[in-house]
């Protein structure tokens, strides 16, 4: 399969079969929490595919990107739907789902691509560290609770910054580099 498709079939079919709950054989090269939490099967099934496509097509739902990262043990690229966050001058991905697949392989990889409708960008990311997530997660959740808050339990944007420190290991976060 390819994720340069011109009309996005193949990327959707792409998206839904590397997004799986299947666990994956290969250990978790870096230290921590490994929980990765699960979608329901309006968000699995209707929401992400929905965005997949409009996003495919050239249309950015609030910011949304596809990310294609090579996987860390087949090198084969996998490609899912991310929110881009802008937050002053700086661009990131927050990860509200845990550990996920593409956490793991961005990790490894250190690239990838972000791509809306044809227009692909090659990315490097920095992972930050907890202590520097605070106003990141914070305007995750002012710009995606409606779409994400329930990954993030009693967090909210309103949470203060020893709440959000506190539960800052359990989301991922890179910082887009230019």
């Amino acid at each position: 399969m390819t994720s340069q498709s011109s009309d996005g079939s193949l990327l959707y079919m792409e998206i839904t079969a590397h997004t799986s709950s299947t666990p994956d054989p290969t250990p978790d090269p870096t230290p921590g929490p490994t929980d990765t939490i699960e979608v329901d099967w309006f968000t699995r099934k209707l929401f992400n595919p929905l965005v997949a496509w409009l996003t495919g097509r050239g249309l950015s739902v609030k910011g949304s990107r596809i990310l294609t990262v090579a996987g860390r043990s087949s090198g084969e690229p996998r490609s899912t739907v991310i929110n881009q966050l802008e937050l002053d001058g700086e661009r990131y991905l927050v990860a509200p789902r845990g550990q996920t697949q593409w956490v793991r392989n961005l990790r490894v990889a250190g690239t990838g691509s972000l791509r809306v409708g044809r227009q692909v960008e090659n990315i490097t990311v920095t992972e930050l560290a907890d202590d520097d997530k605070v106003a990141v997660l914070r305007a995750y959740l002012t710009a995606w609770a409606w779409e994400v808050g329930k990954f993030f339990g009693d967090l909210r944007a309103t949470s203060s910054d020893e709440e959000i420190l506190a539960a800052a290991h359990r989301f991922p976060a890179f910082r887009i580099d230019e």
